[in-house]
């Protein structure tokens, strides 16, 4: 009797011992919300298992802690994307809803496990690690359907919640000659385009070296100033992560070619003007370039009593290498000076045939031109002359209150007529003709002591459009005076023109 008295004591007495070992677990409370939840800044490193290169290294990525239980936390890795071979792998949202936590020191381990169905596939997913002074540490392992496992590295830090979230691309620039079209950015569709020259080769587009700043301390993957690859069409993605994590990508890519009308103005040739006259110099390409020297050489024959000068001539020390210089001639001390009081410098493409009977159509304008342009570029210097002539009048006037200035053009203008005939605009009609098309024009041509930049749009005629299917010509006319076609201008005006360009597509 007393034996089985004794047993039932000691089973009520362990009863009640388990019991209260289950109440006291009941009552174990970590300090989750206080200490441990909360939103995580850090970089992982990825592997497949069993493999030691790693697939992706030092990615950022935010990974977020918050409360299951008392005894517990949820793990959330949002959006994990991994990068493989340059070609982005979205792997989905892994979340862990329940991993158990156990006190180690001053902190927490902790692990769960739950299969995920992500965009791979249903994927077994298990995450261990510890948590706590405001760090977290873990390996999340991914076993993927059809046998691919993959292993996650992730060391993070707490975020206090005032870090910038901002993440931005603020600046995006190329500086470098095939780039036609400074890169333009798209907020809306996180898109970044230029446009490059159709003449840039595949060496050209390999070594385009983009500068980008991004918003306050946020970080840019690749980074800025690295060589990118736009080859073939490629495009590159850079990824912009903020102070606290947040992650914004964008694509950047050629939105476009553009082709090139370029004259450096560095090259030129002495041109033989006959035994009866002075040679002078005429820019390269022939043929495409020309100038008033053509016209200017019949004053300035061997024989002659006055001889003028040429208007056009190779300036050595140009904007980069040579340019050309361009000079309104009073011509009145010479015989001829009667048909022509002044002869100011002129610089186009088209060719110069000399017509003593009609000295303004002796200017050819125009080269043939298949695309649409765009911008009209250059550099220039210009000083007015003192004594401005009005040649116009009969007789001729002189020291008049006007000042001199220059003129600096491009002009689209159709080559067919409408029964298909060849058409060429001259002095006579450059500036007023029914096929002109389109425009940029310098509107200040007024003295300018140092080398200045101009960037002109091209602007379209009342009723004129661009057409493709039609033929074009494109004239570039610069004239050191602005009415120098008339006759009008001041004596040792003078024009420095180099590096122009037409930009068209």
């Amino acid at each position: 009797m007393k034996k089985r008295l004794l047993y039932l004591f000691m089973l009520i007495c362990s009863v009640s011992l388990f019991t209260s070992c289950g109440d006291d677990d009941d009552d174990v409370k970590y300090p989750v919300d206080s200490e441990l939840a909360g939103a995580y800044k850090g970089t992982m490193d990825v592997y497949y298992v069993g493999v030691s290169t790693p697939i992706a290294s030092d990615m950022v990525q935010k990974v977020y802690i918050s409360k299951a239980s008392d005894t517990a936390v949820k793990l959330e890795l949002k959006n994990f994307t991994i990068t493989v071979a340059g070609s982005e792998l979205l792997i989905g949202d892994i979340t862990v809803d329940n991993c158990a936590l156990t006190k180690s020191g001053d902190t927490y381990k902790f692990a769960g496990n739950q299969t995920l169905s992500l965009v791979v596939g249903s994927c077994n997913t298990s995450v261990s690690g510890t948590v706590g002074k405001n760090a977290v540490e873990m390996v999340i392992d991914v076993d993927v359907e059809g046998g691919i496992e993959v292993k996650v590295n992730y060391k993070g830090t707490k975020l206090s919640g005032s870090e910038n979230s901002e993440a931005k691309i603020t600046g995006f620039t190329i500086d470098n000659e095939v780039v036609t079209v400074a890169p333009i950015i798209d907020e809306e569709k996180s898109a970044i385009t230029f446009k490059v020259n159709d003449e840039a080769t595949a060496d050209d587009l390999k070594a385009l070296v983009p500068v980008v700043t991004v918003s306050e301390k946020a970080t840019v993957t690749p980074a800025s100033g690295v060589a990118q690859d736009f080859s073939g069409g490629k495009s590159v993605v850079y990824t912009v992560v903020s102070e606290d994590g947040t992650s914004r990508k964008y694509t950047v890519s050629i939105g476009g070619v553009q082709n090139i009308m370029r004259y450096s103005l560095d090259e030129w040739s002495e041109f033989d003007a006959g035994s009866s006259y002075d040679n002078y110099w005429t820019p390269e390409p022939a043929g495409f370039l020309a100038t008033s020297n053509g016209g200017a050489k019949m004053l300035n024959g061997s024989s002659s009593a006055v001889k003028v000068g040429y208007p056009v001539m190779k300036e050595t020390e140009g904007f980069n290498g040579g340019a050309a210089k361009l000079v309104t001639l009073d011509s009145r001390g010479h015989a001829l000076g009667s048909l022509a009081p002044i002869t100011s410098g002129s610089l186009f493409t088209g060719v110069f045939s000399l017509n003593m009977l009609a000295p303004l159509k002796s200017t050819k304008f125009g080269i043939a031109y298949d695309k649409e342009p765009k911008l009209f570029k250059g550099v220039y210097k210009y000083k007015a002359g003192t004594n401005y002539i009005d040649g116009s009048k009969k007789p001729v006037e002189e020291g008049l209150d006007v000042v001199d200035e220059c003129s600096i053009a491009a002009v689209l203008y159709e080559a067919k007529d409408a029964s298909g005939k060849d058409v060429t605009l001259t002095g006579v009609d450059i500036n007023t003709s029914e096929y002109r098309v389109a425009e940029a024009r310098l509107k200040d041509g007024t003295d300018k002591e140092a080398w200045t930049a101009f960037e002109l749009t091209f602007e379209y005629f009342p009723d004129k459009v661009y057409d493709s299917t039609k033929e074009y010509k494109l004239a570039i006319v610069c004239s050191s005076s602005k009415e120098g076609d008339k006759f009008k201008g001041a004596a040792n005006s003078t024009l420095i023109v180099d590096e122009l360009e037409v930009v068209g597509e």
